[in-house]
């Protein structure tokens, strides 16, 4: 039972909380404050021990029967709760979707009030124009009063010395008249002033705001630069320390004087070492300690460089079937007609806007990246949703795996897949456009590179997109949601979605969680992107795992940089393949024949001949012209006819941008948000209405994705309704929203 009611700020209660598969569900103290909901072993913990919390303001509410409902927090997090009835059920969904929008309208008056701390220079000049134009007139009061003043006592003086009564009923008429001259000026003075104080004070107080946010911001960024100061003389010295153990350990080197310094992350040591042989009839056993990308490409096989090359070779050649033959006819004979559609090669050039990157990030600090209002001068012409579908460059990997017979070796080549992803990401340091509620991207290359997809932007609360792709052979799909913070020195995004990957013709479902991705020297410097971090990619069907290691970073580590290794393993855990290589050049794969203890007690893997599962595409020429694009980035804003009216393509401050006007894409860009903030209020004051009234709230449906529990992760998705396609043949749109100008 509850002991409040639904529609207040806190509401707690007794309700039953799925632990495990053997204890099941078990009976768990909730309280709902503030919009977090957090639980407890009983009551008495309340003081002490909180068992754990989930923040509404970026969680999903799902409702499974009439008892059970579940609440996810972007798959990171996910509570199965139970409650004693479907009237008690339906109390707790009702307060918890209450305190969820009060939840988000928090956000966004603080995220309102942080941008109404930051007045910009036109404001501070009207301000300052009106207050002069009031100052104006208070000058002129004060000479009005004055000279009438002086006119009145004139006119007084005059009066006093007369005796006639002739002519004092004369000067009386003068004097009214002065004195009302002066009356009028004086309450003239009196209103000005009066106006003049009204104004000064309120904006007096919204200075005084802008004053302590200053203050506040000063002091924050005095500690960071503080904190800077002392990680760069530790760097230092560090460096000092180092390069004078490498002048002891080599008297006759002359190091570099010429070497960048980063901020060094903690590295791990690896748990594994590798024995790739040079040729298949001469092994011998070679550690990861003497790894290099050299050697990858002096043993890269034959077969290997083949298979890449025919990848690259068919991007551009489109094979079509004629429709409507006569299968009979002569024609059909013939074969495939192949024809050739001409792609762009270029988007006009990056415009050189200079803008100070720290003047805008200095006021983020510790905000969501997808919050921060960021103009396009520090963005790339893509979209969030495009930037996703980019991961589909190297689906050659996919259809390689779909032909494999061997498990281990399929996960193998899904393993180089998913490193593939990053390949993009070392130089594009710009911000993709975060989508607008309802926007959509589809990209059809079925003709020639073997897939198409279809992603749509399906919650604002928290940001997601699902994304869906099919090849000849495979079906990929993912929702990406992220949780990302700007500390200062870095940004850090870390993906909390999951990826699926199915294939037909075997049945194998593999999941995995992408690695977090940090952006460095935000402050000074050149900025440089690192992966980092453990992925555990599970074949759900026959319980084959690989485990993937993305070393970060560091300059006093003896490992070559960006580098990647892992281990696919049976269900048993016998180890079957290993991957070694980096994810911005190339990826290996090799067979494991034997496995032995070294001296270490680390595992030393004997191989088979190693193969290149994966190779980057070489960068077009003059590539840092058009932000660092691809051949395939450059494409995918490609405009298109047919596409849905909600698609990036269609986004026109992302056009504007791509052809060199920022400005007029500031100025569009944030039309859009207005146009997007406005329809997010109506739908919120709609569901405000329709829950006092006692009626069951409208809540935002995607178009072409529902949401549902996933049989395989028991987590919430939006998974792929399958109907886009069917509806872009027939050019029925009906179902697009009203998004873009």
């Amino acid at each position: 039972m509850s002991d409040s009611k639904p529609h207040q700020s806190q509401y707690r209660g007794w309700l039953y909380k799925w632990t495990n598969y053997l204890k099941g569900y078990q009976k768990r103290w909730f309280v709902l404050q503030n919009g977090l909901l957090s639980y407890y072993r009983n009551q008495a913990e309340m003081a002490h021990t909180c068992r754990g919390t989930i923040n509404l303001a970026n969680a999903f509410i799902h409702t499974e029967d009439s008892c059970t409902f579940v609440i996810s927090n972007g798959g990171a997090q996910s509570f199965y709760l139970k409650a004693t009835s479907e009237v008690e059920r339906q109390k707790w969904v009702t307060a918890l979707e209450l305190a969820k929008a009060e939840a988000i309208r928090m956000l966004e008056a603080e995220s309102d009030e942080e941008e109404a701390h930051q007045p910009d220079k036109f404001e501070l000049q009207n301000t300052l124009r009106t207050l002069n134009a009031k100052l104006e007139d208070l000058n002129t009061c004060n000479d009005l009063i004055a000279k009438h003043g002086a006119a009145l006592q004139k006119t007084l003086s005059e009066l006093e010395q007369m005796d006639s009564m002739t002519d004092v009923a004369s000067k009386l008429k003068a004097v009214n008249e002065r004195a009302t001259l002066f009356r009028i000026t004086s309450n003239a003075m009196i209103n000005a002033c009066s106006e003049y104080y009204e104004f000064a004070q309120v904006h007096g107080k919204r200075w005084q705001r802008v004053l302590q946010f200053e203050h506040d911001q000063r002091l924050k960024l005095e500690e960071m630069v503080e904190q800077l100061a002392k990680d760069q003389v530790s760097l230092e010295n560090k460096a000092r320390k180092s390069l004078q153990n490498v002048k002891k350990d080599n008297p006759g080197s002359n190091p570099s004087d010429d070497e960048d310094f980063f901020d060094a992350l903690d590295h791990q040591v690896e748990e594994f070492e590798v024995a790739l042989p040079h040729k298949p009839e001469k092994r011998h056993r070679r550690t990861d300690s003497d790894f290099s990308m050299e050697s990858y490409n002096n043993d890269m096989s034959s077969e290997s460089e083949s298979e890449t090359l025919s990848q690259e070779a068919r991007v551009y050649t489109t094979k079509t079937d004629s429709p409507k033959k006569n299968p009979s006819s002569a024609s059909e004979s013939s074969g495939d007609v192949v024809s050739k559609r001409v792609r762009r090669h270029r988007i006009p050039d990056k415009p050189n806007f200079s803008l100070n990157l720290w003047s805008i990030m200095k006021n983020c600090i510790g905000r969501e990246l997808s919050k921060i209002p960021m103009p396009v001068n520090f963005s790339e012409p893509l979209s969030m949703l495009q930037r996703l579908t980019e991961e589909f460059e190297y689906t050659h990997c996919l259809d390689m795996a779909a032909r494999c017979d061997d498990s281990a070796e399929q996960l193998a080549w899904v393993a180089a897949f998913t490193i593939s992803a990053y390949a993009t990401t070392l130089s594009r340091t710009g911000k993709p456009f975060n989508p607008l509620l309802g926007e959509t991207y589809e990209c059809d290359r079925m003709d020639d590179l073997g897939w198409r997809s279809i992603a749509e932007q399906v919650s604002h609360h928290p940001p997601t997109l699902a994304v869906y792709g099919e090849g000849k052979e495979w079906n990929l799909w993912q929702e990406f949601t992220m949780t990302s913070k700007f500390r200062g020195k870095y940004l850090q995004i870390i993906p909390m979605g999951i990826a699926h990957l199915v294939f037909p013709k075997s049945g194998n479902h593999y999941t995995w969680r992408k690695v977090t991705t940090t952006v460095h020297n935000i402050i000074v410097g050149k900025l440089w992107v690192d992966s980092h971090g453990e992925m555990d990619i599970t074949n759900h069907q026959n319980g084959d795992k690989c485990h993937l290691k993305y070393s970060a970073y560091s300059y006093f580590s003896r490992d070559i940089p960006r580098k990647v290794s892992g281990v696919v393993t049976d269900a048993s855990g016998k180890p079957k393949w290993v991957m070694t290589g980096t994810w911005d050049v190339q990826m290996e794969g090799a067979k494991v024949l034997h496995v032995e203890e070294s001296n270490k007690g680390k595992p030393v893997f004997e191989t088979g001949p190693h193969k290149v599962m994966w190779k980057v595409n070489k960068p077009i020429v003059g590539c840092e012209r058009i932000y660092h694009f691809t051949q395939l980035a450059i494409e995918l804003n490609e405009p298109e006819e047919d596409v849905a009216p909600t698609d990036s393509r269609n986004r026109p401050d992302q056009r504007l941008m791509e052809n060199g006007k920022w400005d007029e894409a500031n100025r569009v860009k944030i039309l859009l948000e207005e146009k997007q903030r406005a329809s997010r209020k109506k739908r919120d004051s709609e569901a405000e209405t329709a829950k006092v009234e006692g009626m069951e709230s409208k809540v935002y449906e995607p178009k072409w994705f529902r949401k549902e529990l996933d049989s395989t992760t028991g987590s919430l998705i939006h998974t792929y309704t399958g109907e886009y396609w069917k509806c872009k043949a027939e050019q029925t749109w009906d179902r697009c929203p009203d998004i873009f100008l």
